[in-house]
């Protein structure tokens, strides 16, 4: 597990954001550095530079950021704001042009500072992930204590994530490479962890023999305006089951490692993505559910979104929800269903992992139902472990289900760092625990393209549903035929 440094201990280091006025910079990275600015985690001479072709001076990058930032963060003390602000660094650079000019700028950035770590964040499309690394080595610019970070999507297929990973690794060796996926930096997900290891009635139960299914859910009310361009290239799967669903199904199901070090814990998630029963050929009619939202009151259908070109062949097969049937092949799992669910345009935001155990072998009370761990990642992150008690009254006993709840928000008084604070964090310690291994995204895809294939040789298109509904009719009869049903608990 990643550990914040004391005050006063963080390391120096210059992290260079390649992309850094754009919206993910903007909206996530430097409110998550401010934040660590805020609590004392950066050292006084770390700085942060920003890459783009804007032609901005620093005190333009400054302005920029003090004009779209600062009402996303509680700046409750000004003075830490410029304090902040003085760390921000711009350099022009045209990666894959002929002018040198921008390298050469960014090298008398650096200069001078050799020893320092230095931090290279790739917060743009992964095509320019290897031609960047590339010319940051023509540059000069790599050092023994320098790191990368790659943002994802890391490829669109096995071969694609090969080649970028091949690229990447032809200047980085693998200790330098972050990949990151920004749900490992949830506190639920590492409080799953905890939950599992470091307490020792609920271990001896996490197994088939005591636990019916698992579902992992990450649904979203929002559509794609403006995205669709992106997303019919991508699709549900890809954008959010490769790399989100599968983190989270990995850590649910790995076995418990030797030690708590960096490489033990990724070890054992690998192990479970090779375990994974594959899903081929006609398998996927069996096993997996896509679905893309259609139009329902004032919502638009996913064709009818805004978007700056028509709707292609691409448009009307791609998926905006998906439903898969997993099973973990290992003596743990054995015959315990893993779940996995995401979807646009529907009811409600909410990602968790929901752990259903098996029924009592045998029940004295009538009404009971089966013990249900949730573990909410989003909106409120938090975990609830549903029991059955007594309702309170003379007379027959009345059984209930009642929720044993911990909110983090409510139960620890001190904030609740988002998962891009607590992951760079981490990028400038040098702790790769919660970023994944080259083996791991690999893995991950060789489960994910037969299921590509498949349904790309499928002439069928997506099943659609209403936008604001929880998916196809297919999705539930993908639970309904074992006679289990999608967790749909109101918030």
């Amino acid at each position: 597990m990643s550990t914040h440094p004391p005050t006063g201990h963080a390391h120096t280091a210059d992290l260079v954001v390649f992309g850094g006025t754009g919206d993910l910079s903007m909206r996530k990275l430097l409110p998550a550095l401010y934040h660590s600015d805020r609590d004392g985690r950066l050292s006084p001479e770390t700085r942060v530079i920003a890459m783009s072709r804007g032609g901005l001076t620093d005190a333009d990058f400054r302005g920029k950021v003090d004009a779209e930032v600062r009402d996303r963060v509680p700046v409750d003390d000004p003075a830490v704001w410029q304090r902040f602000l003085g760390r921000l660094h711009h350099v022009s650079v045209d990666v894959g042009g002929a002018d040198r000019s921008g390298w050469n700028a960014l090298s008398r950035t650096l200069a001078g500072h050799e020893p320092r770590d230095r931090v290279f964040y790739l917060a743009s499309p992964p095509r320019t992930f290897g031609p960047f690394c590339r010319e940051l080595a023509e540059a000069g610019l790599v050092t023994p204590r320098s790191r990368v970070v790659l943002e994802k999507p890391l490829g669109h297929d096995l071969p694609s994530a090969q080649r970028i990973n091949d690229e990447v690794g032809a200047i980085f060796e693998e200790r330098q490479i972050f990949r990151i996926d920004h749900y490992l930096g949830k506190e639920t997900v590492q409080n799953l962890l905890v939950l599992r290891f470091a307490n020792a009635f609920l271990e001896p139960v996490w197994n088939s023999l005591w636990i019916d299914h698992v579902q992992i859910t990450a649904a979203e009310t929002v559509g794609t305006p403006g995205r669709r361009g992106y997303y019919d290239h991508a699709g549900a799967l890809r954008d959010m089951v490769q790399n989100h669903l599968l983190q989270l199904l990995t850590l649910t199901a790995m076995e418990p490692p030797a030690r708590n070090d960096r490489e033990a814990i990724r070890d054992e998630k690998v192990k479970v993505l090779q375990a994974l029963r594959p899903i081929a050929g006609t398998e996927a009619h069996r096993f997996t559910v896509r679905g893309q939202y259609v139009g329902a009151g004032d919502m638009p259908g996913y064709l009818d979104e805004p978007a700056s070109t028509p709707p292609t062949d691409a448009s009307r097969q791609v998926e905006t929800f998906t439903a898969i049937r997993a099973e973990v092949k290992n003596w743990r799992w054995a015959g315990v269903p893993f779940y996995l669910r995401t979807g646009k345009r529907m009811p409600y935001r909410r990602s968790e992992i929901v752990v259903q155990f098996k029924d009592v072998p045998h029940s004295i009370f009538p009404g009971g139902t089966p013990n249900r761990l949730v573990l909410r990642l989003q909106p409120e992150e938090g975990i609830e472990l549903h029991i059955m008690a007594k309702e309170p009254g003379a007379g027959e006993v009345t059984l209930k289900p009642v929720p044993m709840s911990l909110s983090f928000g409510k139960t620890f008084t001190a904030r609740v760092p988002e998962a891009y604070e607590r992951l760079l964090t981490d990028v400038l310690d040098g702790n790769p625990t919660l970023f994944m291994r080259r083996d791991e995204v690999e893995a991950a895809w060789r489960w994910i393209d037969p299921i590509l294939d498949a349904w790309k040789a499928d002439p069928a298109l997506p099943e659609p549903y209403p936008a604001g509904t929880t998916g196809p009719a297919g999705a539930h009869e993908l639970l309904g035929r074992s006679g289990r049903a999608w967790h749909e608990e109101e918030m």
